[in-house]
């Protein structure tokens, strides 16, 4: 091989290793082959036009070193635009995390738009909370700490509820997300959206049986799949998988 050939290779892979390196620092979630068109994504679309608490809440969320389960910043934009569009007022979020998807919907709701936000951690929640305060959303919160479904079983005794909620986003334990939309199809309202992040699975849902997968990718993979197939074949809603963020199923209930 030619010196120049190594040259080139060795700036190349300079060049990789900056990109995914600065997309790291965002919480990088893109099935975009190209960085290259996902940066300028980010740079053309998103950026210009994000809020400044969701930017702020970004770079603090950025600096965890669980950082890659936050929403992407264009996945973020996408539920604040859909959310206008829906003109939900009640809505649910299950898995919280730092509260940057939480924070978009919170921004796109009316001053009197609720959300019930369920995580299992409310040191994460915490973390992001002071940036919530200051953009004046934190009244339209309702916060509870622990696992999801018992919640959402008490909530199914009481018939007042049932169709209540506008819009339900899940990005929170895969291997329930069958169990939640088992529950979850009864409380959204007729014609309300649910949203299933993470359907793609960094990709692995296509990956051959002996793919080198990490640990909790493959773990979690099966689950994903079953969804998948599970979504489809319901005849209660109306899907859509978008290929944004890691992948996001909306289900529009029908029946």
């Amino acid at each position: 091989m030619a010196s120049t050939d190594v040259q080139k290779g060795t700036e190349v892979a300079k060049e990789t290793t900056q990109q995914v390196s600065r997309h790291q620092e965002v919480g990088h979630k893109s099935l975009l082959q190209s960085d290259a068109l996902y940066q300028y994504i980010l740079e053309t679309s998103v950026y210009p036009r994000e809020p400044e608490p969701m930017r702020e809440l970004r770079e603090i969320t950025a600096k965890h070193p669980w950082n890659l389960m936050t929403t992407s910043a264009d996945e973020g934009q996408f539920l604040n635009l859909l959310l206008k569009l829906i003109n939900a007022k009640n809505t649910m979020e299950i898995g919280v995390y730092t509260g940057y998807s939480l924070l978009s919907t919170a921004l796109a709701l009316p001053d009197d738009g609720k959300i019930l936000a369920m995580d299992i951690n409310r040191e994460n929640y915490e973390l992001g909370l002071p940036v919530i305060q200051k953009a004046g959303v934190a009244h339209k919160i309702d916060f509870r700490e622990g696992p999801a479904l018992p919640v959402l079983d008490q909530m199914l005794e009481d018939k007042e509820m049932h169709g209540s909620f506008d819009f339900i986003f899940v990005d929170a334990d895969k291997d329930n997300y069958l169990n939640y939309h088992k529950r979850l199809i009864d409380l959204v309202k007729i014609g309300g959206v649910i949203g299933y992040d993470n359907t793609l699975w960094n990709g692995s849902v296509v990956a051959p049986p002996d793919a080198p997968l990490r640990k909790y990718v493959r773990y979690y993979r099966d689950f994903v799949i079953e969804l998948n197939k599970a979504l489809a074949a319901d005849p209660r809603i109306e899907i859509s998988q978008i290929p944004v963020g890691d992948g996001i199923t909306l289900c529009r209930r029908v029946i």
